[in-house]
């Protein structure tokens, strides 16, 4: 019975889940691997800072989401004998990755749009980009939202948009930083907004980003380079050709990404390199090719 206004400031399918490649984490084989093992990798990853209540609640109820998305037409990678094909990243302790290709991102993203389409009370607003909240003040101290200024790219006029609830969903702010993975569209505004009106604002340390991505100064956003090709086999190297993330974590590559991308930060910092080197040559280039076929036509 709600009427749903989404409003999105570039195509509706431009956003951040649009570049992911790797893939989503669910244990489906409680034989080959277990509920508790997830959780217990999650909660290592997290550094002691997770919810565990709140990682235990998203866990488990993976297979559930899984189910509905295989349902709206997602398609995951299968092998041969017509099993999903798990892929293994970092942090991880069992292979329990999804993935379509190296574009699970797209593969996804493309079926919600379409379930969102087919919902007649879904109105979406393409190519709008929202200004501020509109916000009276119910109590001394508290800011009520009651929608929010929108502004038409294409015809520059400015629109109000009135909504018992008001959600920003509004990605990363990846734009905010010299290189990064994220489109041009992640800036953030979402934030500003919410700050504008009075919002808590918490936990601003907490940012997505990606250890790995083609160095080049040409291409912005930077070409992300999924953790999966770590999970199949590519060593970190450095100027020397020498794996250094094994003398920082026994997992070496596949150790969780704060501790990845620190030592690429150090190994780059006593070096007189801009970069370091992610190296698959002794991996199987067919086997390389097939699974990471986006990646592999780019580079």
């Amino acid at each position: 019975k709600l009427q749903i206004a989404m409003v999105t400031k570039d195509h509706e399918n431009e956003s951040n889940t649009k570049y992911a490649q790797g893939g989503i984490a669910i244990v489906s084989d409680v034989l080959k691997d277990s509920i508790a093992k997830h959780i217990k990798d999650t909660l290592r990853a997290g550094d002691g800072l997770c919810k565990k209540d709140v990682v235990e609640m998203v866990v488990t109820s993976g297979y559930k989401r899984l189910e509905e998305l295989i349902s709206w037409g997602v398609s995951f990678d299968k092998d041969e004998e017509g099993q999903f094909d798990l892929g293994l990243e970092g942090g991880h302790t069992s292979n329990r990755i999804y993935h379509h290709k190296d574009i699970t991102g797209k593969e996804i993203e493309e079926a919600l749009i379409k379930q969102v389409k087919s919902c007649k009370n879904i109105h979406i607003y393409t190519h709008f980009l929202a200004v501020n909240l509109i916000t009276y003040k119910k109590e001394v101290t508290d800011n009520q939202c009651i929608g929010a200024i929108i502004l038409n790219r294409k015809t520059e006029e400015i629109i109000q948009f009135h909504a018992k609830i008001t959600v920003l969903a509004t990605g990363g702010i990846g734009q905010v930083y010299e290189h990064t993975t994220n489109p041009a569209i992640a800036t953030g505004d979402g934030i500003a907004m919410a700050q504008r009106a009075g919002a808590l604002i918490e936990n601003m340390e907490f940012i997505q980003f990606h250890p790995t991505a083609f160095s080049s100064q040409n291409h912005l956003p930077s070409f992300l380079i999924s953790e999966a090709v770590r999970g199949f086999g590519a060593y970190l190297l450095n100027e020397q050709g020498n794996r250094f993330l094994l003398a920082t974590d026994p997992r070496g590559e596949l150790a969780s990404r704060d501790i990845v991308s620190k030592a690429i930060h150090n190994e780059i910092a006593k070096s007189k390199n801009s970069s370091v080197y992610l190296d698959c040559r002794h991996l199987d280039a067919q086997k390389f090719k097939a699974k990471f076929p986006f990646i592999h036509s780019k580079l």
